[in-house]
């Protein structure tokens, strides 16, 4: 019991996320120290992809692009399977799903994936490391621009969108400029950051933290608990829980049929069903900018934890058959 309660047991990322929420809704910002807040997080992105670029070799970028198969199946299972998945829930909108709900799911499906703890549970559970890195970089960079142009094929102009082709630009220049300019300054600050590695995950964690706090205390002035009955809340947490209940079999089962090799198999598993909630806010932030923004990211902060619990428990148990493979 205290095994499976220490699985289940939220992080203290999930925590303070939580703890975001109930500030924002308590002391929401307005005003002149909104807009001001609101600069400040665009600062906090753009340093936050900066350390990204730094941090990621090129070397790892090379070996990375010559396994294009696995690649181009993971970007499949990201930019198709899940959008097709998302498209499915339709006929919960209006009834079990409140329209920004609907559209926060089908936004989650269209997000690419995470970079961190893709690498991370594809290392735990003995999978190839390498081609995990490169996999979840390149999801994340083509994510700046088919996540707005997914959006606008699956939502059309409900959400009130930013037009796409100037949602690409904004985001190309928040998070995809500060990514290319800190991969070229590299050889002289890879190594500093190398040895500071908490630094990006608190810079990580902290940023999503700032956007989550501006977005929901604007939508809690706009009136999102209002709106937003209890039941649709438990909707969408039900919808997470089974999109990643169809994707991780079906990615996995895709994998062995396409004849990759065990290590391969893990990282698709792991890199093709998660979704990245420090790319995905910041990308809302700007596509989103007129609507409900609260609502919106609430999907993908609900798919989060829960891929974390499950990928938990999916990582250790390909580690142990590893290591049973191994003493036989």
């Amino acid at each position: 019991m205290t095994r499976w309660w220490s699985r289940l047991r939220p992080d203290n990322f999930t925590l303070a996320l939580l703890a975001t929420v109930v500030l924002a809704t308590v002391l929401p910002l307005s005003g002149a120290a909104a807009k001001g807040f609101d600069r400040f997080t665009d600062i906090a992105i753009a340093a936050l992809f900066f350390l990204h670029g730094a941090r990621l070799p090129r070397e790892s970028i090379i070996a990375g692009l010559l396994h294009w198969r696995l690649h181009l199946t993971i970007l499949v299972c990201t930019f198709v399977l899940f959008p097709l998945l998302g498209l499915a829930t339709k006929p919960l909108a209006g009834w079990a799903l409140t329209p920004e709900l609907y559209i926060g799911v089908l936004f989650l499906c269209a997000l690419p994936s995470t970079v961190q703890s893709s690498i991370a549970f594809t290392s735990i559970a003995g999978g190839n490391v390498p081609a995990a890195v490169c996999a979840a970089s390149l999801s994340s960079i083509l994510g700046v621009f088919l996540t707005p142009l997914l959006m606008t094929v699956l939502a059309g102009s409900q959400g009130a969108m930013a037009n796409p082709l100037h949602a690409v630009g904004a985001i190309m220049l928040q998070l995809l400029v500060p990514f290319v300019l800190g991969h070229l300054l590299r050889p002289w600050i890879g190594r500093w950051i190398e040895r500071r590695r908490p630094l990006l995950r608190y810079t990580d964690q902290g940023t999503v933290l700032l956007v989550v706090y501006a977005a929901f205390g604007e939508s809690v002035s706009e009136g999102l608990w209002r709106n937003t009955p209890p039941l649709s809340l438990l909707a969408a947490a039900l919808v997470a829980v089974v999109l990643l209940a169809i994707a991780m079999p079906g990615i996995g089962w895709l994998a062995r049929r396409l004849g990759f090799n065990r290590a391969d198999q893990i990282t698709i598993v792991f890199c093709g069903s998660k979704k990245s909630l420090a790319t995905g806010v910041p990308i809302a932030k700007v596509l989103f900018a007129g609507g409900s923004l609260g609502a919106i990211v609430l999907p993908i902060m609900i798919y989060h934890q829960i891929q974390l619990i499950v990928c938990s428990v999916v990582a250790q148990r390909y580690a142990k058959q590893n290591a049973e493979a191994a003493q036989q």
